[in-house]
């Protein structure tokens, strides 16, 4: 990796007066999302901020972010000039907002669809992975700010993160999980990466990541040649001697932690050579010098509008279309706007899109375009109709700030704050309804008191109260929730706050003219560490206006009545975040049901898919037409609308494989068993392990239909092993311009050792017009025939027959040639096998 970028020399350049306190400091952060300066290296702070869907900024920037599809959408595109211009915008968006290092992308595998923060990866394949990461990554550093590769390593669950031990084989552990982190340090040459909360047992070494020497200074920083800054997670360290030889050069957040004047001790006794400390503050300024924080250099500009500017829009539109998934497609699609007279738009992620997962991944967009907004403008001549149909949700939506006041009647609620002897030291004061967090607490605050009332009108309502650690809290004067539980940093390393759980109650209210409700809530200032004070209170309602059956019904008549159905169904925050797994794969309350009921009710249906990790689908194969949709962000329903229409081809294929039941998925627990996980699978991940056991899923990794039919003409394999390459050629037969993904997959019959049944070695997209043929070149690496030999720990090629596929899916495998190697050399063509049928296991 090269050692000068954007910044010229890396020699040191500390003077006489910089002490060992001055290097030390920096080596912890200043606050949650900045460094400390270092003067005496013309370094300024270094500003730091959550990834990947948008640059949200530090705490006090309330700027709206543009609001990009979820990254699982971006590699379901297998577009590299895609993910290139989406790096770009991201790019853009940092230095728009300050900031150096943004902490993305997530490049740890959908080892199981229960994890939580599947959304979040990109794919469960690790070659597929590393080409979608490298890509982002090397084009928003070529704007001058830092990407940070996560979570390094182990991170594929999210249930006791900060403490398990993920135990990874030898050969799983540098064939699959190590894989993606190589590409972008080796090729992509990331300038930040991030330690695990977790820890790993590589069986060399058991221990937490941010202090793992085997895989920090062994494999990440030596072998590799890592010459950029490993941080560590936020609050993931917790020793100063083990952490800080373990080679972790970064404690976030600040400004306390493990590090500081234990760090400083340690070295003046010996126990930290000074040189380790020198190395470290090295590889911060060496960061600073590639990210322009040294010498006052110049930012680039970049536009204070570019969320909402013309061309970003249609960018964040286009990738929405292009990474949506045709999972199945009767002749319905694409729609044709003239001749669509009347559509029902039904379903809760119809009246509510779920556009982005939780957690730390959270922006807030500039705007949402509605799916219902989005088919006005593409079917401007159709009458549209909206209907719920159900609900997919455990909680009701935030309260709508009208209702809520003071007890005496000004807008919003009272907040006082009290010590620990029941002294008021803050307030009343009055806060406005959607403020839920209420920070900036004084130290001495302990226990908040928070009043408020809430007008209802006529009907039958649903209330809830969300609140954060230990409270007492009554409606009307009445008890309905109590707990002495205290709460402290996990409710945010848990994701808990971002939706607490409380209190529901129903009220049924008569009077014409509604009614008062009272609330009192009695509860802790939650001291959260590094992630601040706060007070955290949300009034959740929902107005029960029909009955689930009735609801229901009304969505299947409007279907019946209507030419076009659109049933949008999916997930939602409440099942898919950072901080916990998925218990379940089913789509939450009766989802299922509503999509039945208008099947039968209208065959002119398309169901779309709003979720961004996998969820059982009984009746996919009996809708004419089912899009996957992932989670879009902001130009959402556009996005919807031009690959319903076809205005822009929805060319996704699936970066995971769907199942068609929870028994068929290879790894279904995320819960460790004595605080370890083991990744008794090995190096069959994924789609590997489904082809070793011969499972039928619902769809296959690499499934998408596109709106093209396809015809594989020739397959070519020439080169060496060090330069291999494969030409195809691929006529579409539609009556449209269409685009494929096409895809090679190895394969090594009678192999001495084992390996996957196939696997995906290189792909490449390609725009073809009706009727036409194209050629399409695909490399494949040397990597991607090595294999890691456990005694002598070291890459090998085993000699042998090697199967090339050029393939529409994983097992959708057109041409097949062959060729030998011996000798760590192909040793000549052989003659094709036999051709294989398509979709052999079907």
């Amino acid at each position: 990796m090269s050692s000068q970028v954007l910044g010229g020399s890396t020699e040191r350049q500390a003077p006489d007066a910089e002490t060992l306190g001055d290097r030390v400091a920096l080596l912890t952060g200043a606050t949650s999302w900045t460094l400390h300066p270092l003067p005496s290296r013309d370094l300024r702070s270094l500003v730091l901020s959550d990834g990947p869907i948008g640059v949200r900024g530090v705490d006090e920037d309330t700027r709206p972010s543009a609001q990009l599809p979820s990254p699982s959408a971006w590699a379901a595109t297998f577009d590299r000039d895609l993910v290139r211009r989406l790096g770009v915008l991201l790019g853009g968006e940092a230095r728009r907002k300050g900031v150096d290092v943004v902490l993305a992308p997530v490049i740890n595998l959908q080892r199981t669809p229960f994890g939580g923060r599947h959304f979040e990866a990109l794919s469960e394949d690790p070659f597929l992975t590393g080409e979608i990461a490298g890509e982002v990554i090397h084009s928003v550093q070529q704007c001058g700010v830092a990407m940070c590769a996560k979570h390094y390593l182990g991170n594929e669950s999210e249930t006791e993160r900060t403490t398990y031990l993920a135990g990874i084989p030898e050969r799983a552990l540098r064939e699959v999980y190590l894989a993606p982190f190589e590409r972008v340090v080796k090729d992509a040459q990331v300038w930040t990466v991030m330690a695990a909360y977790n820890g790993v047992d590589d069986g060399v070494l058991a221990a937490p990541a941010t202090e793992h020497g085997s895989l920090v200074l062994g494999i990440l920083k030596g072998e590799w040649g890592f010459d950029g800054v490993v941080m560590s997670d936020w609050l993931a360290t917790t020793t100063t001697t083990a952490s800080a030889l373990g080679g972790l050069d970064l404690v976030m957040p600040g400004p306390d932690g493990p590090w500081g004047a234990a760090l400083e001790e340690a070295v003046r006794n010996g126990l930290v050579d000074e040189t380790v400390i020198d190395d470290k503050v090295e590889r911060i300024v060496r960061l600073g010098r590639r990210v322009g924080a040294v010498g006052g250099a110049p930012v680039p500009f970049a536009p204070q509008d570019l969320p909402v500017q013309a061309e970003t829009r249609a960018l964040l539109r286009e990738a929405v279309a292009r990474a949506t998934v045709v999972l199945g497609n009767d002749g319905l699609l694409p729609l044709v706007p003239a001749e669509v007279a009347s559509i029902a738009l039904i379903g809760p992620n119809a009246v509510d899109p779920f556009v982005q997962g939780g957690g730390s991944a959270f922006v807030t967009a500039p705007l949402l375009v509605s799916p219902e907004e989005g088919l006005h403008e593409t079917f401007p001549e159709a009458g549209i109709s909206l209907h719920r149909g159900t609900s997919g949700r455990r909680f009701p939506k935030p309260i709508d700030a009208d209702f809520v006041s003071t007890p005496d009647g000004a807008p919003g609620y009272r907040l006082s704050l009290f010590d620990a002897n029941g002294r008021l030291v803050d307030g009343p004061r009055v806060v406005k309804a959607g403020e839920g967090w209420n920070r900036g607490i004084p130290t001495d605050a302990v226990e908040a008191l928070i009043q408020t009332r809430v007008h209802l009108g006529p009907g039958r309502h649903r209330l809830q109260v969300g609140v954060s650690g230990a409270h007492r809290i009554a409606i009307d004067d009445e008890v309905v929730s109590q707990s002495e539980r205290i709460a402290d940093h996990d409710v945010i390393l848990d994701s808990s706050a971002n939706h607490p759980a409380g209190p529901s109650v129903e009220i049924e209210v008569d009077d014409a003219d509604g009614r008062d409700i009272s609330i009192e809530s009695r509860q802790q200032v939650v001291d959260a560490g590094a992630y601040g004070r706060f007070v955290r209170f949300v009034l959740r309602h929902e107005l029960q206006h029909l009955t689930p059956d009735v609801e229901m019904d009304q969505a299947v008549a409007a279907a019946r009545a209507a030419e076009v159905a659109v049933v949008i169904v999916g997930t939602n925050e409440e099942t898919e975040s950072e901080g916990w797994d998925r218990t379940t794969l089913a789509l939450p309350g009766r989802q299922n049901e509503l999509v039945e009921r208008v099947l039968a009710a209208n065959p002119r249906t398309v169901v779309v898919v709003n979720a961004g990790a996998p969820v059982i689908l009984p009746w996919l194969d009996r809708a004419r037409a089912v899009l996957w949709w992932w989670l879009p962000g902001q130009e959402a329903g556009g996005g919807l609308a031009d690959a319903l229409s076809g205005a822009t081809e929805p060319s996704g294929r699936l970066p995971w494989t769907l199942p068609r039941d929870e028994a068929d998925v290879p790894v279904t627990t995320t819960i460790p068993v004595d605080g370890r996980i083991d990744y008794t699978e090995g190096i069959h991940v994924g789609h590997r392990e489904w082809d070793r056991r011969g499972l039928q899923p619902a769809r296959e990794f690499g499934a998408g239909l596109g709106y093209g039919s396809w015809l594989y003409e020739t397959l070519t394999v020439e080169g060496s092993l060090d330069d291999l390459r494969t030409r195809v050629a691929v006529t579409n037969v539609a009556a449209r311009d269409a685009r494929e993904t096409v895809q090679i997959y190895l394969e090594a019959p009678g192999s001495p050792v084992d390996r996957p049944s196939r696997w995906l070695s290189g792909f490449a997209t390609v725009q073809v017009p009706a009727g036409a043929t194209r050629e399409v070149d695909i490399a494949i690496r040397r990597r991607a025939f090595e294999t890691w030999n456990t005694e002598r720990h070291e890459w090998e090629i085993p000699d042998g027959r090697y199967v090339v596929h050029a393939a529409h899916s994983s097992r959708d495998l057109r041409l097949t040639r062959a060729i030998t190697i011996t000798d760590q050399s192909i040793a000549a063509p052989a003659e094709a096998p036999p051709a294989l049928p398509a979709n052999e296991y079907n």
